[in-house]
């Protein structure tokens, strides 16, 4: 009996397990429910056409920077590397969701700009200007946009006929006509031997109002005062800087200069002077501190220049005296300098140029400026290595008085103000105010005093160290996944819009190139003193406003962390037409960001008649910061092709 109870129990436990098991018809069922929702989710998020074509706004490609089995990827103007293998990783990396994948694909194509554009300068615009005031040439400073409503929103085309610019050092002598197309100069300073045509071509025989031998005449004769060799002086500033020759022929003696000059009634002298591959930028000497901390420079030069230095209380060589460095000389020729040979050809009286002449002497005295010397057309001053001495006189001669409040280096549309700004204490009157540098080249890598004195909050001595080998190696990097990056001749005048301590610049001192620093005012703007005592050259800058330069001012723009530094301050697009306004054509950028601003911005610049492609970070594929490579396609004025 209990045997068949059992059996009976295996019965219905048996016959209750085949009942929960599913039967074949329930299997194919599921299937089919399974199959039927995932052919209605691909419906949903773009239905069943074919992948995009090659180049096509949607697909967003990776390449490795190193592969088995093809060579390194070469990124030319010519003719654009392919990718290892296309990568649409819109699903997969983007956090915020299909909407702006798909707002993506809807890619906007810009417009060229008018041709009446093609030498725009947003921040320097000649009609905008006009409505500012004349006085201390106000109207000449920066004044941008004041809203979207004036922002462009095309491309800014080269004129036609645009030719890439000749390789250093012939680009020195020689520019293309039709590159900057203005003939002004060759007839205003025609004796003055600044530029002449020659056929097609600009002719700059090194010439100037002050130096008529030749600028490299000019320099030696400055040599034969000041110590020009010895590598002591590596920075300058050269005010009223015209065709920038004083720059040109400086850099053959390893001293790097920052000229600038206004957009005024000398039609495109600075443009002229970046054509020529000299480091330069539009500005003036007006109202506000010029874009540099406080003791930049190792010298600063005026050459005629026409500032009023004596007037206004002293105000311009006062913002001079905040540039330069302790120690530091102030060059000046032209007027009132000789006046007693030259007040006939300057149609002046004597009376009026020994008055100017004696009222820059009292400002630079109350300075505590020492006269080196005055030979022929050229006199010299010297700063003082600290102000134990000149805060000791002060307590007797009371104007100008010492500033009190502001931020030294502060320089992003401040005032200048008619006060002395003081150097850092020192306990000892041989001592440098700041921090003694080393001679160049020694001072590029060597710790900078504003760094080793704990000056910059947050920054170590070792930091500093570390960062100048990373850039070794990411410039390294740059070079094997763009070959033209050592070509000699392919770059001369580079932007770095992020440049923090100067690393980028640094890792190619030894290139025949020059950086532009800059040093953006929504970050840790106290750096761009570091680069200074580097013996490198930058400025301030907000990339939500244009920059002070003409078009196609630069052959690379390095732009590091920029986009994930403004997100949310302004618009990405307002920063990458500002970008392919001061890049050349056939110019190429290296982007280095966050991979999912990369695709965002990749969706923009396919828009922009550039070709790009996305990179690898020099560690591997499985760091998310990538690079974004481009190169601007070559396009001129009349040309249809979009």
């Amino acid at each position: 009996m209990a045997v068949g109870a059992t059996a009976a129990k295996l019965h219905l436990s048996s016959a209750a397990a085949a009942a929960r098991r599913p039967s074949m018809l329930h299997l194919v069922a599921v299937a089919a429910l399974c199959s039927l929702s995932y052919l209605l989710g691909i419906w949903h998020h773009g239905g069943f056409s074919a992948a995009p074509a090659a180049g096509a706004g949607a697909a967003v490609s990776i390449a490795t920077a190193v592969s088995c089995a093809s060579p390194t990827p070469t990124l030319s103007s010519s003719t654009p590397s392919t990718p290892a293998g296309p990568l649409d990783f819109a699903a997969h990396h983007t956090a915020e969701g299909m909407e702006e994948v798909e707002a993506a694909q809807r890619q906007r194509a810009y417009d060229a700009c008018p041709a009446k554009y093609s030498e725009y300068t947003p921040c320097e615009d000649v009609e905008r200007s006009l409505k500012f005031s004349r006085d201390r040439l106000v109207y000449r400073e920066r004044h941008c946009p004041a809203s979207d409503a004036e922002r462009l929103r095309c491309l800014v085309p080269a004129p036609k006929g645009y030719r890439n610019p000749f390789p250093w050092p012939t680009s020195r002598d020689v520019a293309w006509f039709a590159n900057v197309p203005h003939k002004e100069l060759t007839v205003e300073k025609a004796v003055q031997n600044w530029i002449r045509v020659d056929g097609d071509k600009f002719r700059f025989p090194g010439g100037g109002t002050m130096f008529p031998r030749g600028a490299g005449a000019y320099i030696d004769d400055i040599g034969k005062i000041i110590p020009l060799h010895d590598g002591s002086i590596r920075t300058a500033l050269d005010t009223g800087c015209g065709v920038a020759s004083w720059g040109a022929y400086l850099l053959s003696r390893n001293i790097l200069a920052m000229s600038f000059a206004p957009r005024d009634s000398h039609e495109a002298q600075v443009q002229f002077a970046l054509e020529r591959g000299v480091p330069a930028m539009i500005g003036v000497l007006a109202s506000n501190r010029l874009t540099y901390p406080a003791r930049s420079f190792d010298m600063a030069h005026c050459s005629r220049c026409l500032i009023p230095w004596q007037l206004y209380d002293g105000l311009y060589l006062i913002e001079i005296d905040r540039v330069l460095r302790p120690g530091g000389y102030w060059i000046l020729s032209g007027p009132p300098i000789n006046w007693k040979k030259h007040y006939k050809g300057w149609a002046r009286t004597t009376e009026d140029l020994n008055e100017e002449q004696q009222a820059i002497e009292a400002v630079a005295k109350s300075l505590c400026w020492k006269k080196v010397k005055e030979a022929g057309d050229i006199a010299i001053w010297q700063k003082p290595t600290n102000h134990i001495h000149c805060k000791t006189m002060h307590k007797v001669i009371k104007s100008p008085r010492f500033c009190s409040s502001q931020n030294p280096d502060a320089a992003w549309y401040n005032k200048m103000e008619a006060c002395i700004t003081p150097l850092p204490e020192v306990s000892d009157i041989k001592e440098v105010a700041g921090g003694e540098l080393k001679k160049w080249p020694e001072r590029l890598t060597a710790v900078p005093p504003r760094i080793a004195s704990g000056s910059i909050e947050g920054v170590t001595e070792e930091m500093f160290v570390e960062d100048t080998e990373l850039w070794k190696k990411r410039v390294g990097h740059y070079k094997s996944v763009i070959s033209q990056f050592s070509q000699k001749g392919r770059y001369r005048n580079l932007l770095d819009m992020n440049a923090k301590f100067g690393g980028f610049a640094a890792a190619l001192v030894s290139d025949p190139v020059w950086v532009m620093n800059m040093v953006p005012t929504v970050g840790n703007s106290t750096t761009l003193g570091v680069i200074y005592e580097r013996g490198l050259i930058g400025s301030y800058q907000d990339w939500c406003e244009g920059m002070s330069t003409y078009p196609r001012t630069y052959d690379l723009i390095h732009a590091d962390s920029v986009f994930t530094l403004y997100n949310g301050r302004c618009e990405m697009e307002n920063i990458l037409l500002e970008m392919d306004r001061i890049l050349r054509p056939e110019g190429t950028v290296i982007i280095r960001d966050d991979v999912d601003l990369l695709v965002k911005i990749k969706s923009i610049a396919d828009g922009m008649r550039w070709n790009s492609q996305i990179v690898d970070h020099e560690d591997g594929p499985l760091v998310r910061e990538k690079l974004l490579l481009v190169v601007k396609t070559y396009w001129t004025l009349g040309d249809n092709e979009q």
